[in-house]
């Protein structure tokens, strides 16, 4: 998860990390060709209800998937620097983090809280549905300010055939 300073900064990266780790991957394992299908997904996040969600979200994939017991021990988790205090110079912390407590100590510990509880199973398919679809995920709200600021859809489309309208129909009380 990646929260940028500039409006261009996360396309910017991928890219970079596109041309340079690709070379070294083709390099060193004399292969050639790309290595992702298909351009980077990306969707907004609405921080203040959904950070935290999504953050034990990413910390609890390699759980999930069989790879690590505890997310601590999956080798490439900021799990260990937000939890445990472990230093990690690729991280900052994010606002929403730095609101769990007032010193790094308490922050920790409401950090390794968060991880307590088992999974609300309809939150997790919240979020795989709204990530893999480029869908923001967040309140009504966030995507009500999000389709006033970009003019368009926020939301996904409802499914099924458009309804016919009451006039139409005859279901009108005016008719």
């Amino acid at each position: 998860m990646l929260t940028p300073r500039k409006p261009d900064a996360v396309s910017h990266t991928m890219q970079d990390l596109g041309r340079r780790y690709v070379q070294y991957v083709n390099f060193r394992y004399r292969r050639s060709g790309t290595l992702w299908e298909g351009r980077f997904k990306a969707s907004l996040v609405d921080t203040q209800h959904y950070f935290l969600a999504c953050c034990r979200y990413i910390e609890l994939n390699p759980v999930r998937a069989g790879i690590a017991k505890a997310p601590e021990d999956y080798p490439w988790s900021s799990y260990r620097h937000y939890a445990l205090g472990q230093e990690n110079g690729l991280l900052s912390a994010h606002e929403e983090y730095r609101a769990l407590g007032a010193t790094e100590v308490e922050r920790q510990s409401a950090y390794r809280a968060l991880f307590s509880n088992s999974v609300d199973e309809t939150g997790l398919q919240e979020i795989r549905e709204m990530l893999n679809r480029g869908w923001p995920l967040g309140s009504e709200r966030f995507k009500d300010e999000i389709e006033a600021a970009l003019e368009r859809a926020a939301r996904p489309p409802q499914r099924g055939r458009p309804r016919k309208s009451a006039r139409l129909t005859g279901d009108s009380a005016e008719m």
